[in-house]
């Protein structure tokens, strides 16, 4: 059988083999001209034309004779060549990633993640506010979380605490004996505040360290419409070091009191037994029911952030003021996605302006 009438199947828009290229390299040992390997092996005369050109190299060869050496330069397709060339053509064809044109990008969200402790989500979204940059450059949240997988970015899940202490397991209701709710049930909270559309309303609570009669805690007041967090460290965790901090607090805030606390809720622990008696007249105390951590939903994830910082059983023992300082002023100012990536202060800041000027358009 000729190689005119050859029964091998057309080889259109296929890329040449290596065991191709190591015909080439023979025939053309042969003689045999780039026309003729075309047809034999039944691809098109530009391709093995182009195929030829990009293996071809120079040699050079050395002769001696009469004392004296002779050298001269010739040109050999080598099979080898051409297919090295290919692979690395082939490496550098096609799109770029996204992350090869985002190296501004990166090393940003890189220091909010690993210094600031950001999530990916709030990195995307507030370096499309912040980052002088082409908007195309920035990835998706889910595309974000794919280059952290893949080790593009310096950060790695380890860092992404949200991520690792997610928990998809469903909750079982327990059987838990009946308690006593202290003072006005949350049923009877507003629906105003229920629905957040108000400012000054504050979900309190406790932190724990190491447990123990003595040991400190950590006193939280959450603001329910802004996520504004105040942090306080008192003595125990009883009624009279709460009752302490509340008035100390109150003082504080001077005339304001008004302005910026509208009503508490609080959960049924002995050491808010006395929050009616602590705070003042004018703001109205509610009590969720015994184990439904769920209605203080705030409170919960706010700690959820102090746990960043303060994992369990740390004593409270060696926290001092400059620490709960440095964790209150980083939650103020994390972007949250729920405040549309605001931050709780510039939040907070804004209504409480708002409070103050709708008190001086009321009469007198």
């Amino acid at each position: 059988m000729t190689q005119t009438h050859s029964t091998i199947s057309d080889r259109k828009s296929k890329h040449l083999s290596f065991k191709e290229r190591s015909q080439i390299e023979l025939l053309k040992e042969q003689g045999h001209s780039n026309r003729a390997n075309a047809r034999i092996l039944k691809r098109a005369p530009q391709t093995i034309h182009n195929e030829i050109k990009r293996g071809t190299i120079k040699q050079i060869r050395q002769q001696k004779q009469n004392g004296k050496v002779y050298k001269w330069y010739y040109s050999k397709y080598v099979a080898e060549v051409g297919q090295k060339k290919y692979e690395h053509q082939r490496q550098n064809c096609g799109r770029k990633p996204l992350w090869s044109y985002s190296s501004d990008f990166i090393d940003w969200a890189d220091q909010r993640m690993l210094d600031d402790k950001w999530s990916p989500d709030v990195v995307v979204n507030r370096a499309k506010e912040v980052l002088d940059i082409d908007h195309r450059l920035i990835p998706c949240t889910t595309t974000l979380y794919y280059w952290i997988d893949c080790q593009i970015m310096k950060t790695r899940n380890i860092d992404l605490l949200e991520k690792l202490r997610r928990n998809t397991k469903a909750r079982v209701p327990k059987t838990r004996p009946h308690k006593k709710v202290l003072g006005t049930s949350i049923d009877e909270r507003p629906e105003e505040i229920n629905e957040r559309n108000t400012f000054g309303h504050w979900e309190i609570d406790t932190v724990i360290g190491k447990k123990g009669k003595d040991e400190p805690v950590l006193l939280t007041l959450a603001e329910r419409f802004s996520r504004f967090e105040v942090i306080l460290k008192i003595k125990n965790k009883t009624a009279q070091a709460v009752e302490v901090a509340l008035r100390k607090l109150q003082g504080l805030v001077g005339d304001h009191l008004s302005l910026l606390f509208k009503s508490m809720t609080a959960d049924n622990g002995l050491e808010f037994a006395t929050l009616s008696q602590a705070v003042a007249e004018q703001i109205a105390v509610y009590f969720a029911h015994p184990y439904a951590s769920w209605e203080r939903g705030t409170s919960e994830n706010q700690h959820g952030f102090i746990r960043r910082f303060l994992p369990k059983e740390t004593s409270m023992k060696d926290i001092t003021e400059a620490d709960c300082r440095r964790i209150r002023q980083w939650m103020n100012n994390y972007p949250r996605k729920i405040l549309d990536d605001e931050t709780p202060y510039e939040v907070f800041v804004r209504c409480l302006h708002k409070e103050r000027r709708s008190q001086t358009l009321v009469p007198a």
